[in-house]
């Protein structure tokens, strides 16, 4: 089975809005990926800074990162490709520039695996996830959706879409509330960045696990500099 031959249908659709809901309990809200700090320190200040912040996320940052990890997930629990799927959550868990970061991928990751597991029953998320703690690794936020939207038989192109839409609107919505920016200019970033969505689904989509990088320290330095940052409402 291929892309190419599925089609995203109701139920599909459905549970993908259900997974990628903020009322789903992964407590994605709780995190701003160093937008806290980037607000302190006068980098993100308006919708033009914050639209600047994600799009270089989404480009070069975390976003690139986390886009072909879910698209590699996505492919191999379609095929049924369990042995792939843990060196996939393995590789997903050393690509994390700080502590932070990983805090914040894996415990999106386990909540996610937990919750999915007990409403729609195990199987192959629930055995990478027990293969992955067994051998001392946590499972990782966008390895888990990949592989729940590929045994969902949810469409490649549109569980990504979806994916990186719900992690630009967490970034912009931290904002709203850190800024702070009113919700209709937290609204107009979001639509700015749907071109910057899609450039990143489409490059995710081509990209080769084997040449996945990242170049995005200021981003990094903010979520360093967070770790002691005197007032914090995230926890990244």
């Amino acid at each position: 089975m291929t892309t190419d031959n599925l089609t995203l249908n109701p139920a599909g659709l459905m549970r993908l809005m259900t997974w990628l809901s903020p009322s789903f309990p992964v407590g994605s809200y709780t995190y701003s990926h160093g937008v806290e700090y980037a607000v302190e320190d006068g980098r993100v200040g308006s919708a033009d800074t914050l639209i600047n912040w994600v799009e270089g996320v989404l480009e070069f940052g975390a976003g690139r990162i986390d886009a072909v990890l879910f698209c590699a997930a996505w492919r191999a629990a379609l095929t049924g490709d369990e042995d792939a799927l843990f060196g996939i959550g393995v590789e997903a868990d050393c690509w994390r520039g700080t502590s932070e970061m990983a805090l914040e991928a894996t415990a999106q990751g386990r909540a996610f695996v937990s919750t999915v597991s007990k409403v729609w029953g195990d199987g192959v998320l629930t055995r990478w996830a027990d293969q992955m703690r067994g051998n001392d690794r946590l499972p990782s936020y966008p390895v888990a959706v990949g592989i729940a939207a590929a045994v969902a038989t949810v469409p490649l192109r549109e569980a990504l879409t979806a994916f990186l839409h719900a992690m630009a609107a967490n970034l912009v919505s931290s904002a709203v509330r850190l800024v702070p920016l009113g919700q209709t200019d937290g609204v107009r970033s979001l639509s700015s960045l749907d071109k910057a969505v899609s450039i990143a689904v489409d490059h995710a989509m081509a990209t080769d696990l084997a040449d996945l990088g990242a170049a995005a320290p200021m981003v990094d330095w903010t979520s360093m500099k967070h770790e002691t940052q005197y007032t914090r409402l995230f926890r990244s």
